[in-house]
């Protein structure tokens, strides 16, 4: 079957308190991105990525993806929110027949190991949604400085490729957009399909602060410089 992922690059560096975008900050000498886009096709040769970017960050997009000599590879401009995004990048191939995998364009430690147990569940069963068990302590607030416990052992903190069969995200994303669609499962979800998990991997990290650049230049350092 077809095997397309939409990584969506839509980033700033506000947080990181960069006037780079995050998704184009170094890390060993390369982009955030050109590490995460070199993951899925170290993962399967055959695949499609669809880059979904900032209109005008596009040109610096086209340039990483140049660097990669591969014509699978495709840089479009985004829309207003990340949903919109993606739905501009499952517009731009046909999907049909397809594993879809719709990944965060700084998730730059993602293992070909994760992202080929994303496909096979996928193809199995639908879809794979990757998730970690929480750690910590879980309270969810109530009222002003109020709280109730909340058991973290049912707490999972969601990942992503999330990866579903192309005619399943079809069907989602033609539904207009609304505020709670934080992810591509909650979009799923109200199309009324299951979203089933999958074990997730706690170097997946999503880069968004500066603490979290040092411990990806690091994870890499113990991986020799390659994911696996």
């Amino acid at each position: 079957m077809k095997k397309i992922a939409v990584i969506v690059a839509g980033g700033s560096g506000q947080r990181m308190g960069s006037s780079t975008p995050k998704q184009f900050l170094p890390l060993q000498g390369k982009p955030l991105l050109c590490h995460t886009m070199n993951a899925f096709l170290q993962a399967y040769h055959d695949i499609e990525l669809v880059v979904v970017l900032p209109a005008e960050h596009l040109p610096v997009g086209k340039q990483i993806a140049l660097g990669f000599n591969n014509k699978q590879i495709h840089c479009i401009a985004g829309g207003i929110t990340r949903f919109h995004s993606v739905q501009k990048g499952l517009a731009f191939k046909n999907i049909s027949n397809s594993i879809v995998f719709v990944h965060d364009g700084v998730r730059c430690l993602v293992s070909t190991g994760l992202i080929k147990r994303c496909y096979e569940q996928a193809l199995a069963k639908g879809s794979a949604i990757p998730a970690v068990a929480a750690t910590d302590s879980i309270r969810i607030s109530t009222q002003g400085d109020e709280s109730i416990v909340a058991d973290r052992n049912k707490v999972r903190i969601v990942q992503t490729p999330q990866t579903f069969r192309g005619d399943i995200l079809m069907q989602a994303f033609q539904h207009p957009y609304q505020e709670n669609f934080t992810d591509e499962a909650t979009v799923v979800e109200f199309s009324g399909q299951k979203v089933l998990l999958i074990e997730g991997e706690y170097t997946n990290l999503k880069i968004t602060r500066p603490i979290d650049l040092l411990l990806a230049a690091s994870i890499l350092e113990e991986r020799g410089g390659v994911k696996s």
